[in-house]
């Protein structure tokens, strides 16, 4: 008999995470703790070295961004992979599936903040300050020399900041970390376009219902039906605009997601076939192996979680 599921899918808060991947943090020890969820910033060459192998695919609690004063930094986020370089800032939006190879060689900050830390005492809410932290658009921005230099030095005296006093002084942490995001936001706001065509609309759409109904709805009618659109409209519209069809991002979503959870927990095959949805554990074994090329054994084996 299956064991119960819990509600939410879990999710690694900094603590957990680091310990489970950095065998030896060394001058990041005051990341292993509770605080570190709330907000952290370290020199991305003191971090990137420490992770002696692969990351499977994993959720963070919080969101994160990777500045770049040199060199380059690769991560897959969700179903794609980006490369950035000098004064690019890469953002990995809390709830966001990601993964990375070690190796890397860089320099610049990783920056990580919690949505509590950053509202404060305000009554807005992120998503009415900062829409790039909650958009489905491209986690990277381009800042250039120019506004990338104003970017270096407000992460520079966050980090000595940090470095001091840790959260001892949280509001004048937050007033930098929010003159970073304006100007990540003006940035991001000026690189999109001023309208998007109706195939890119319904195509966002869907992907962000697709976000939040994959646990309970694979028909491509259905996510159809929910936008009041033809199943073939939804198809040659998402087509167009992502080159997938929408079946096989309901399947690489499916699988992508069954990765966490095989990572993330210890739950069997088929309780995490349940928690995507999927009552059949065989069906499940076999989507899994199509698109991953291995069976959801192999792959927490390869992992080492076995």
């Amino acid at each position: 008999m299956l064991t119960p599921l819990p509600p939410a899918i879990p999710t690694y808060a900094p603590e957990g995470y680091l310990r489970q991947f950095m065998p030896a943090p060394g001058p990041l020890q005051a990341l292993l703790s509770a605080e570190a969820e709330r907000f952290f910033i370290v020199p991305v060459e003191q971090m990137y070295p420490l992770f002696p192998r692969a990351l499977p695919p994993a959720r963070s609690t919080a969101h994160s961004c990777v500045y770049l004063t040199s060199g380059f930094a690769r991560m897959n986020i969700g179903h794609d992979a980006y490369t950035i370089g000098p004064h690019e800032a890469l953002l990995v939006r809390a709830g966001q599936v990601y993964s990375f190879q070690p190796g890397d060689v860089n320099t610049g900050f990783v920056c990580h903040f919690h949505d509590d830390f950053l509202v404060g005492s305000q009554a807005r809410e992120t998503s009415t300050l900062f829409d790039f932290l909650h958009a489905a658009g491209s986690p990277v921005v381009s800042l250039g020399s120019t506004i990338g230099g104003f970017a270096e030095q407000v992460l520079g005296r966050l980090l000595a900041e940090y470095q001091l006093h840790q959260l001892q002084y949280p509001d004048l942490l937050r007033a930098y970390l929010l003159a970073l995001l304006h100007e990540l936001q003006r940035t991001y706001a000026a690189s999109q376009p001023a309208t998007l065509s109706a195939a890119a609309t319904i195509t966002n759409r869907f992907k962000q219902l697709l976000a939040s109904s994959l646990a309970t709805t694979h028909r491509v009618s259905d996510y159809a039906e929910q936008l009041n659109v033809t199943r073939n409209h939804l198809s040659k519209c998402v087509r167009s605009v992502t080159g997938k069809s929408p079946a096989r991002w309901i399947e690489d979503s499916l699988v992508l997601e069954a990765k966490v959870l095989l990572f993330q927990t210890t739950w069997s095959v088929g309780e995490v076939a349940l928690a995507v949805g999927m009552a059949d554990a065989s069906y499940f074994s076999r989507l899994f192996k199509k698109h991953a090329g291995v069976t959801p054994l192999e792959f927490r084996k390869k992992i080492g979680l076995s």
